[in-house]
C-alpha cells in the first residue's frame, strides 16, 4: 500500500475519533451542566422552602409578641409581613418554575396549608388581645395544638425538601455517573487518537519512511562518489520508497554500465596505445629478428589471456617455422608445412572451436583441449606467415568478439610489417645481388666479410677464403658471343651457390671472377670443398642456341685462417695464390703460403 493511502487512512482515522472525541467530550460536558443544573435547583428549593418556615415562625413570633407586650409595633410588623404573602398556588408556582414534581408539589401545598391554619389561628388570638381576653390569645399561640400545628408545618416543609434532595441527589449521581462515563470515553478516544498517531509515526515515519529512507540515503551517497558497489535494498512493496529504491537500482545499474563502458573504453585505449607503440617498433625493425623480438615482448601485454606463436614462412622449405611465442603455448607444432593450417589454406580467420562445428588444423598435437584461434599474415595474396592463439579462459560473446578484434588488429600490424621486412630485404637483396648470376655483389660481399671477419677474431675461429677466375673467358665472349658468356657466368655462379647453400657464403665480384667464404672451415676441409667445386664445373655442359660451348674450367686461389695470417688479409692473400694457379697453367687449386699472407696490401 502507498504512503499517501496509509496516510490518508491515518489521517481520516484521527478525524474521525476526534470528532468522536469532542462529541464525548460535550456529552460530558452536557452531563456536568445537568449536574450543576441539579444543585443549582436544589439550593433554590432549599431557598424557597427555608424562606416558608422561616415566614411561619416570624408571625408566629410577631403575633406572640403582641399578645404578651401588647405593644402595637409588632401589630404593625405582623400586618406588613402578612401582606408580603402570597397565596398557595403563587408560592407554589415559583417552586414548579424551578423544576418540582407533582408529588414534590402536593407536599409543599399541605405544607403551606397548615400554615395559613395557623395564620387564621393568630388572626383569632391577635382579636382576644385586642378584646382584652389576653388569656384566650396566650391559649391560642401558646397552647399545645398550637405548637403541634407548627411542627406540622416544619415536619411537612422538612419531608417536601427530603423528597427535593432525593431527586436532586438522585439527578446528580445520574449526571455525574453519565459525566463520567462520556468523560472516560474521551478520554479511551484520546488515547486511541494518541495511540493511532504514534503508530503512524512509527510504522509509517520510522518503519516505511525513516529506516528506508536512511539506507538509501547511504546507498544514494556512496553511488553519488562512484561507489557501484553499493547495493540499494530491495523495497518490494508499492510505495513511494519502492519507487526510490527502483530508481535508485536503475541509477545504479546505468553507472555500472557505464562504468564497464568506461573500463572498456579504459582498456581499449591501453590496448590501441600499445598496438600503436608496438607499431612504431616493429616500423623501425631493420631485420626479422628485430620483429620477432617486438612481437614477443608485446603481444603478451596486448593479449594476457590468448598464449601462442609467430610462424614466419620459409620460402625455401615451403615451411611455417616458429619465430616465437608467448605465454606458453602447447598444442601446435614448432614447425609444419603450410597446408597444414586451413587459415593458410583459406586464406582467413579459423576457429576450429565455437558456435560453430569445424575442422582442426593439422599442426595442432592430440586433442585440442582448449579453443584454437589461427590468423594468416599474408601480403599481396601470399601467405607470409601465421598467428596462432590459445584460448586459456571463458569469456562471452561480447568480450570474445571484442579481444578477436584486437588479435585481427594485432596481426594486421605484423603482417603489414613483416611485408614491409621482406620487402625491404628483397630491395636489398636486389641491391646487392648480381644481376645476371643472382650472388650477391661486391657490396654485399665486402659487409659479409667484414662482419665474418669480426667473428672469427672474436671466437677464434677459422676463415677460409676461396677465390674462382674462370680460365680463358674471353675465348666464349669472343667466339660465341656476349650472351654465350653470360650463359657461362649464370652456371659458373649456380654451381658455387649450390655448393656453399648450407655453410658459406658465394659472390660475384665482377667479370668472371667469384670469390667464396667459408666460416668453420680448416684449410683441409676448405681444400677438399674447393676440390669438389672445381670438379663440378670441369662437369658443366653449357649449351648456346643449340650449340655446346666447350670445356669449362677455373683456376683456384685459396687461403685459410689462421693458416696463413690474419683473417682481415685472406682476400689478399687467396688472390696472390690465385695469381700464381694462372700463372701456372690454369685449371688448378693453389694454396696460399703464409709469406704471401705477409705481403702488403
Amino acid at each position: 500500500m502507498r504512503l499517501s493511502t496509509i496516510t490518508n487512512w491515518a489521517y481520516g482515522a484521527t478525524v474521525l475519533l476526534t470528532l468522536a472525541s469532542g462529541t464525548t467530550m460535550l456529552f460530558a460536558s452536557g452531563a456536568e451542566q445537568r449536574e450543576r443544573a441539579a444543585v443549582t435547583q436544589r439550593a433554590t428549593f432549599d431557598q424557597l422552602t427555608s424562606t416558608l418556615e422561616e415566614d411561619v415562625y416570624r408571625l408566629t413570633e410577631q403575633a406572640r409578641g403582641y399578645v404578651i407586650s401588647g405593644d402595637p409595633s409588632h401589630l404593625v410588623v405582623y400586618r406588613r409581613e402578612k401582606e408580603a404573602l402570597r397565596s398557595v398556588e403563587d408560592r407554589i408556582r415559583h417552586l414548579k418554575d424551578a423544576g418540582a414534581n407533582e408529588n414534590e408539589l402536593n407536599a409543599l401545598r399541605q405544607a403551606i396549608q397548615w400554615s395559613d391554619a395557623l395564620a387564621e389561628e393568630q388572626e383569632v388570638a391577635i382579636k382576644a388581645a385586642q378584646a382584652g381576653d389576653d388569656k384566650t390569645a396566650r391559649t391560642i399561640l401558646f397552647g399545645d395544638e398550637y405548637g403541634r400545628e407548627l411542627d406540622r408545618v416544619a415536619a411537612q416543609v422538612g419531608r417536601f425538601q427530603y423528597m427535593l434532595d432525593h431527586r436532586t441527589d438522585t439527578a446528580v449521581q445520574g449526571a455525574t455517573d453519565t459525566a463520567r462515563q462520556w468523560r472516560t470515553m474521551s478520554e479511551i478516544m484520546l488515547g486511541v487518537t494518541a495511540l493511532l498517531f504514534l503508530c503512524v509515526l512509527y510504522f509509517v515515519l520510522k518503519q516505511r519512511i525513516l529506516h528506508p529512507v536512511v539506507r538509501l540515503s547511504d546507498v544514494v551517497t556512496r553511488l553519488a562518489a562512484q561507489d557501484f558497489a553499493a547495493v540499494p535494498p530491495d523495497f518490494p512493496q508499492v510505495d513511494e520508497i519502492g519507487d526510490m529504491a527502483q530508481a535508485i537500482r536503475i541509477f545504479r545499474e546505468n553507472g555500472l554500465e557505464r562504468q564497464r563502458l568506461e573500463q572498456e573504453r579504459d582498456v581499449d585505449r591501453t590496448m590501441r596505445d600499445l598496438l600503436s607503440r608496438m607499431t612504431q617498433r616493429l616500423q623501425g625493425c631493420d631485420s626479422t629478428a628485430d620483429l620477432v623480438e617486438v612481437v614477443r615482448r608485446f603481444t603478451p601485454e596486448i593479449t594476457p589471456d590468448f598464449p601462442g606463436r609467430l610462424y614466419i614462412h620459409d620460402i625455401r622449405r615451403n615451411m611455417m617455422l616458429q619465430a616465437c611465442d608467448w605465454l606458453d603455448p602447447r598444442q601446435s607444432r614448432s614447425d609444419f608445412p603450410a597446408s597444414a593450417c586451413w587459415a593458410l589454406r583459406r586464406g582467413q580467420v579459423h576457429k576450429p572451436r565455437g558456435e560453430m562445428v569445424d575442422i582442426a588444423c593439422e599442426h595442432l598435437e592430440g586433442e585440442t583441449a582448449v579453443p584454437t584461434i589461427c590468423i594468416p599474415l599474408a601480403a599481396q595474396g601470399e601467405s607470409i606467415g601465421l598467428l596462432y592463439f590459445e584460448q586459456t579462459r571463458d569469456m562471452d560473446a561480447e568480450h570474445l568478439d571484442r579481444a578477436e578484434k584486437y588479435l585481427e588488429m594485432l596481426a594486421e600490424n605484423i603482417g603489414l610489417a613483416l611485408a614491409n621486412l621482406r620487402l625491404r630485404d628483397a630491395l636489398r637483396e636486389m641491391a646487392m645481388a648480381d644481376a645476371l648470376t643472382g650472388l650477391p655483389n661486391r657490396r654485399h660481399f665486402d659487409a659479409m666479410f667484414e662482419a665474418l671477419v669480426d667473428e672469427a677474431e672474436r671466437n677464434h675461429a677459422p676463415l677460409a677464403c676461396l677465390m674462382v677466375d674462370i680460365d680463358h673467358f674471353k675465348r666464349f665472349n669472343d667466339s660465341y658471343g656476349h650472351d654465350a658468356g653470360d650463359a657461362v657466368l649464370r652456371a659458373v655462379g649456380a654451381v658455387l651457390g649450390d655448393s656453399l647453400r648450407e655453410q658459406g657464403f658465394a659472390f660475384r665480384l665482377g667479370g668472371e671472377e667469384f670469390v667464396l667464404l667459408m666460416p668453420g672451415f680448416t684449410l683441409e676441409q676448405a681444400l677438399a670443398r674447393s676440390s669438389q667445386i672445381q670438379q663440378r664445373i670441369r662437369d658443366l655442359r653449357v649449351e648456346h642456341r643449340g650449340q655446346e660451348l666447350g670445356p669449362i674450367t677455373a683456376s683456384f686461389g685459396l687461403a685459410a685462417c689462421p693458416d696463413h695470417g690474419p683473417a682481415t688479409r685472406l682476400v689478399t692473400t687467396a688472390d696472390a695464390a690465385l695469381l700464381r694457379a694462372k700463372g701456372d697453367g690454369r685449371d688448378q687449386i693453389m694454396v696460399a703460403t703464409p709469406r704471401e699472407g705477409l705481403l702488403p696490401a
